[in-house]
């Protein structure tokens, strides 16, 4: 725990850097995007933030090969450096787009790229959780597709939620602390002679980069992660959740106490429930009113909260929890009786669905003058 504290930590204190560096090179050469209708901001601010972040995982990444523990990760595995090439390639891209608004189908033929890069030399799907037996996935050009699209997918999914001050940092940091809990709680209890893990590590340098990120994208934002860091945060989200399926067909999580053997592949998705809720709502609305799914539009599951009557904090906050119920609400299952966990769970959502809804009640219910 103790080294990966200290990856978070180092990723914490570059990304905070490098974002103060990327706000200043943003405001000097006023490298602003035009003010779009759904924006939340009234006056430019740079969307250069994803440097922040990317500096951040990526001196994590080099610091860890060269660490004490940590450093086992990278001892005849490529799969780091795949990743990082990737995460290099979608950078890229979305600076490109945040500065140029490139076309979608562009930007769609980068994130496919930068999946693929991932899948060849980081790291690739072997199985199919399922039950009560793992599917087996033998075809090697089939690993890699399915690897590139769970990838794409869950960049666009952060990509879409990341329309208000700190919320898809603060949601990605909250995810990846159940995630991180997680992956290093199963490898502490299996019976292994080396605790090292990547999962663990990506987690744990993803949220070190999201905390040093977020003082500086905090309402009211000096800056913006902007696609790069958005699309960044969901290919080590994605990568990690590629990494932890794969270790199931190992029998390590059968191991450690009898976890279930789902827990990895359905820990990613209910950290990211949110995100991947409001991306296939967003394409399902689009494609209804004839529209392309990659446009862009005013109708997020934030702005919906902002249309209750919630303020630009509160609706933050309201995603905060909800992200946190998700997450830690799945992680439980793994931990505790499966009653206990549901009937907690199933009270907190209650809590929270009247909690999200009042100030739309209380509107209703103030009697007009």
């Amino acid at each position: 725990m103790i080294m990966y504290s200290l990856m978070m930590l180092t990723a914490a204190i570059v990304s905070y850097a490098a974002t103060w560096g990327a706000r200043l090179l943003g405001n000097r050469l006023q490298l602003f995007s035009p003010i779009r209708s759904r924006d939340m901001h009234s006056k430019p601010i740079s969307r250069l933030g994803g440097l922040g972040i990317f500096a951040g995982t990526c001196a994590a990444l080099i610091v860890a090969s060269n660490s004490f523990f940590v450093k086992d990760i990278f001892r005849g595995n490529n799969a780091p450096w795949g990743i990082l090439a990737g995460a290099i390639v979608i950078v890229m891209v979305g600076v490109a787009d945040d500065l140029l608004d490139i076309k979608w189908w562009l930007k769609l033929l980068g994130q496919g790229s930068a999946a693929t890069i991932v899948a060849v030399w980081g790291v690739r799907m072997s199985i199919i959780p399922f039950v009560p037996e793992p599917i087996r996935i033998e075809s090697e050009l089939l690993r890699i597709v399915l690897t590139a699209v769970l990838i794409v997918t869950t960049m666009n999914a952060v990509n879409f939620i990341d329309g208000l001050d700190g919320l898809a940092a603060g949601v990605a940091a909250i995810g990846g602390v159940a995630f991180f809990l997680t992956a290093y709680w199963v490898h502490r209890n299996a019976p292994l002679t080396d605790f090292s893990d990547l999962a663990t590590l990506l987690m744990a340098i993803l949220v070190g980069s999201c905390v040093g990120f977020l003082p500086h994208n905090w309402f009211p934002a000096k800056i913006f992660m902007g696609d790069s860091g958005a699309m960044l945060i969901g290919l080590f989200m994605a990568s990690a959740g590629v990494v932890s399926t794969g270790q199931i067909s190992s029998g390590l999580y059968d191991r450690a106490n009898g976890i279930p053997t789902i827990i990895p592949i359905l820990l990613p998705f209910a950290v990211l429930f949110l995100p991947l809720l409001d991306l296939g709502l967003a394409v399902v609305r689009r494609t209804a009113r004839g529209r392309s799914p990659w446009s862009a539009d005013r109708g997020h599951l934030h702005h919906k909260l902002m249309d209750l009557g919630h303020s630009h904090r509160t609706a933050v906050l309201m995603m905060y929890v909800w992200t946190c119920i998700l997450a830690f609400g799945g992680v439980a299952f793994a931990v505790f009786p499966w009653q206990i966990v549901l009937t907690v769970d199933v009270v907190a959502v209650l809590i929270m669905a009247v909690v999200t809804s009042w100030p739309y009640f209380a509107q209703k219910g103030t009697p007009t003058v």
